[in-house]
């Protein structure tokens, strides 16, 4: 079955990494973290947000986007950008899908972008906002590519549950 996989260059705040292992685990997804990043893994914040979710985790390490690119010369990559010239509902995610995010404070480096312009992706807001949180973000792009997919493997039990309201 396909993998989606989650690429974050450079990540800064361990909380947003923490959710996004926590995303990633909860769908099945890789998560790939490229250094230098702003914290150690075993940092507190960074796994109180996903700690009870670590052990489902996928999860490799890179020194840094050079390395990344070096052990993935054919991936599939989707970079996610405020300045994308495409939305991310307007392309088809086949195979396996690299969804790549850049730091919470400066984004992916502008020579990566300028690389592969047709490979940007937005996420529509309004012109006065800077960006969304990086942990929504990725949870936006996750959930497009498995709603393109039907969302294999996923549970849906479709059962509501069971509310007592005492009058």
């Amino acid at each position: 079955m396909e993998r989606i996989h989650i690429v974050l260059v450079e990540p800064q705040i361990p909380q947003n990494t923490g959710n996004i292992a926590r995303t990633c685990a909860c769908t099945g997804a890789s998560l790939h973290l490229v250094g230098p990043m702003g914290f150690v893994v075993d940092d507190k914040k960074l796994k109180r947000a996903g700690l009870d979710y670590w052990h489902f985790l996928d999860l490799h390490y890179y020194e840094n986007l050079a390395d990344f690119q070096a052990k993935h010369p054919e991936a599939a990559c989707w970079f996610f950008t405020t300045k994308g010239r495409h939305r991310y509902t307007d392309v088809a995610y086949g195979g396996e899908p690299y969804l790549v995010f850049g730091r919470e404070d400066a984004g992916l480096p502008e020579e990566l972008l300028a690389q592969h312009p047709e490979h940007c992706l937005r996420l529509p807001m309004i012109d006065e906002a800077r960006s969304l949180n990086l942990s929504n973000s990725v949870a936006v792009g996750v959930y497009e590519v498995l709603r393109q997919w039907d969302f294999p493997k996923l549970k849906e039990s479709g059962e509501l549950t069971k509310y007592h309201w005492e009058e």
